[in-house]
């Protein structure tokens, strides 16, 4: 009888006299994938030759199992039988990385165990261990969280102010409002750059738009808005003369590669993600790579691996993010692999632009003053809503409702979308 081959999650012993070896292939396969199996009385070549079981033997490798690895975890151990033969198999499951074996730290390559590197070591420890931002105390602990709180009453969820930071992720173990209720807060030192450059790179002059300083999902909304506004279509005529519209970019590709970079960054660092625009692509760059266990396989696939589990949780009860896994595929089907760019520090998706987009500057003629404040109000912030406007540009109500009514009809601003949930596109 042969039960195959060793894999990246099966291990065979020949008998429980190798139960240290075993325990370390446990650590790496938990380290890998978070489950393997170990079967005691298979040589390597996957041939069952039987295993002695005594009285006490499925009790000492449960508490080997339970004692010499760290963090522990409860083994599923089970005899089987095969032509007559006895073997032994034990199961493990456990995400709580990084595992160690007596101490050792390896991680499952193939059939192999490998030992993890310092810096892995620390990278693991640092993605999966209580070095997060939900278990890092905010510097500031007078924080509001009534913008999202509101994000939340608009997708009809019942809240209770008074326990709504602890429901919603926001304390520490000891209380404390943590690391993402500081960058989910109504005031805080996060901000978000979007830089335009007039050529392909950044030796071109540029324009920089920052958002931020609020509850980061209202930040990453002003951002994508902006750059959305950009989106032109051209009329591209084919061989055979079809007249075919031809955006600048995929907004669905843009939507997927901004909210998956504010979602995976390392917030810990407090260093958002960052948009470049070029005259032929968009840069997303995010800070930090794909965590160590995490194959890029895996990644490309759509298999959803977060660094923030609780900003991931928090993003898709509000609609930001779905738990398909479906963002990465929807990328590669417009740009293809190439667009991602991927480091052990950083990650860049580049949407490329099917033509050049070119860098126009503000066209200021023939308006007056006020019409210039509101217009440059709504260019860096294309949802700011009418009474946010009288705040910035120090005009009342009824003057913006009739800069707005003016700047329509001089065809320097159209509304895309309803007034609840569209946004400003302010034209050139």
């Amino acid at each position: 009888m042969n039960l195959g081959i060793e894999t990246e999650y099966i291990e065979f012993k020949q008998s429980t006299s190798q139960l240290g070896k075993a325990l370390e292939s446990m650590a790496a396969m938990l380290n890998k994938h978070g489950e393997g199996e170990v079967y005691f009385g298979v040589l390597d070549n996957g041939d069952v030759v039987g295993q002695d079981i005594g009285s006490r033997t499925l009790k000492d490798i449960s508490d080997a199992v339970s004692s010499r690895i760290k963090p522990t975890v409860i083994p599923d151990i089970s005899v089987e039988k095969h032509e007559r033969k006895q073997i032994i198999r034990v199961a493990v499951t456990g995400y709580n990385k990084p595992y160690s074996a007596d101490g050792k730290y390896v991680i499952r390559s193939g059939n192999e165990n490998r030992k993890i590197e310092p810096e892995k070591l620390k990278e693991m420890i640092f993605m999966n261990s209580g070095e997060q931002i939900i278990e890092m105390e905010s510097y500031n602990q007078d924080l509001t969280f009534n913008q999202l709180q509101q994000l939340y009453i608009l997708k009809d969820y019942t809240i209770d102010r008074e326990t709504f930071a602890k429901n919603t992720g926001l304390l520490c173990r000891n209380g404390k409002f943590n690391q993402l209720a500081e960058i989910l807060s109504d005031s805080n030192d996060c901000s978000i750059k979007v830089v335009r450059f007039a050529g392909t790179d950044k030796s071109a002059p540029a324009i920089r738009d920052e958002y931020g300083y609020k509850c980061l999902f209202l930040a990453m909304q002003q951002a994508l808005d902006y750059v959305n506004s950009l989106n032109e279509t051209r009329i591209a005529l084919s061989e055979s003369s079809i007249r075919k519209e031809q955006k600048l970019f995929d907004g669905n590709s843009l939507r997927e590669a901004w909210n998956n970079a504010c979602l995976h960054t390392r917030w810990s660092q407090m260093i958002p993600p960052v948009i470049n625009i070029f005259s032929n692509r968009i840069e997303i760059v995010s800070n930090g790579g794909l965590p160590a266990d995490y194959p890029l396989e895996d990644f490309y696939a759509g298999i959803s691996h977060p660094v923030n589990r609780q900003l991931q949780k928090i993003m898709g009860q509000l609609g930001y993010v779905e738990q398909t896994g479906h963002g990465v595929p929807e990328i590669i089907k417009h740009y293809g692999r190439e667009a991602f760019d991927i480091t052990e520090n950083r990650m860049i998706v580049t949407l490329s632009f099917p033509y050049e987009l070119e860098m126009k500057n503000m066209d200021f003629s023939n308006l007056n003053e006020s019409q210039k404040k509101v217009l440059m109000a709504i260019k860096t912030d294309p949802r700011i809503l009418t009474n946010e406007l009288t705040k910035v540009t120090d005009l009342k109500i009824s003057r913006v409702n009739q800069i707005i009514k003016e700047l329509k009809e001089l065809g320097k601003l159209e509304r895309i979308g309803s007034n609840k949930n569209g946004y400003w596109k302010v034209n050139q």
